[in-house]
């Protein structure tokens, strides 16, 4: 599909992320690299059928946890590449006695292409993914049309894709792209009112200290 993921892989877990590892990842987590062939059962991971909402690039945990807490009725799945980032996000589970979230540790690219069946999420949130700032390094950046065609594939009619960047040339890209897929619709002329329940992250944090504007776009899939 011409699809590519660029992640770097490198973080070491402190002793309290390591021990949520140890206790609680084989019933919440999964290694991409482990799965098997075909398509993940999602109501048997987590052992109810519920509407599913992936977040690629879930960082240290915190924002994807208030979510889940905020929402118990969905189950958010998690997929990221830290392995520090997911042992945090387990605490938060561990913290909030949290039953709807799950893990994957792997890039998700190879989880939508090649264990999510088609329709099969309700929902897809990307918060400030890497922006590759520096203009040769702009190939890198994951939103691009190969990617959002292959979410969209994915949505349930009806889904929603959300994403957020501090980055006004990326965010210029995000709305080209998604805009320009056919299944997809904005949900506003251009940019979304910065939904309230969107925690902060310390990505925006930081772009609000270092006085650049955070934009959110929200795109609907068609059909019913």
């Amino acid at each position: 599909m011409g699809v590519v993921s660029h992640v770097r892989r490198s973080v070491r877990m402190t002793a309290g992320q390591q021990r949520v590892w140890d206790t609680h990842w084989p019933q919440l987590g999964r290694k991409l690299e482990e799965m098997p062939s075909g398509q993940v059962d999602l109501a048997e991971w987590f052992g109810r059928t519920a509407p599913t909402v992936l977040e690629i690039g879930s960082g240290m945990g915190d924002a994807t946890a208030q979510l889940a807490l905020a929402d118990p009725d969905v189950d958010h799945l998690a997929a990221e590449v830290y392995p520090a980032g997911l042992g945090q996000l387990m605490l938060w589970v561990e913290r909030y006695g949290l039953d709807n979230v799950r893990l994957l540790h792997g890039d998700a690219l190879d989880l939508l292409r090649d264990h999510l069946a088609p329709e099969s999420l309700a929902g897809v949130r990307i918060y400030f993914p890497d922006p590759w700032p520096k203009k040769r390094h702009h190939k890198r950046r994951l939103i691009t049309a190969p990617f959002v065609s292959l979410v969209a594939s994915r949505l349930q009619p009806g889904g929603t894709l959300h994403l957020a960047t501090d980055w006004a040339n990326y965010a210029d890209q995000m709305l080209a792209v998604c805009t320009a897929e056919p299944s997809l619709a904005n949900q506003y002329a251009d940019w979304a009112p910065r939904p309230e329940w969107r925690p902060i992250t310390k990505f925006e944090s930081r772009a609000q200290a270092d006085g650049r504007v955070c934009r959110d776009l929200l795109f609907t899939k068609s059909g019913s």
